[in-house]
């Protein structure tokens, strides 16, 4: 039998997967995807509200997934830790295929009921 991962280990895993759970932080390291970026610019790509963005980049910058680097009074955010879009993309494929699989699912039920 395999050894299960301790609860302090689980309990990390389920804090990094937290921060990963808010859309708006989602779209924030969707900015940050092509290159560093100050907070006016992510602003703009994302059309969230500055504070809004202030408050998910210190989220992501305590987890680990984004750099702050200061650069005279402007402040540029980039991505710590490249592996998160490797495992955004693989959830997005099995997302993207659950979905198929519950319309194929709709298509038969509709054909056997017309």
């Amino acid at each position: 039998m395999a050894d299960l991962p301790s609860p302090e280990l689980l309990t990390h895993v389920a804090e990094y997967f937290k921060v990963l759970s808010e859309p708006s932080r989602l779209q924030v390291l969707c900015a940050l995807k092509q290159g560093r970026r100050n907070v006016s610019e992510i602003i703009q790509e994302t059309g969230l509200g500055q504070a809004n963005v202030s408050k998910h980049l210190k989220t992501l910058a305590q987890a680990g997934l984004v750099h702050r680097q200061p650069q005279g009074v402007t402040v540029y955010y980039e991505i710590a830790d490249p592996t998160i879009f490797p495992l955004c993309d693989l959830v997005c494929q099995r997302l993207r295929q659950r979905i198929e699989e519950q319309s194929q699912v709709v298509k038969e039920l509709v054909n056997n009921f017309s």
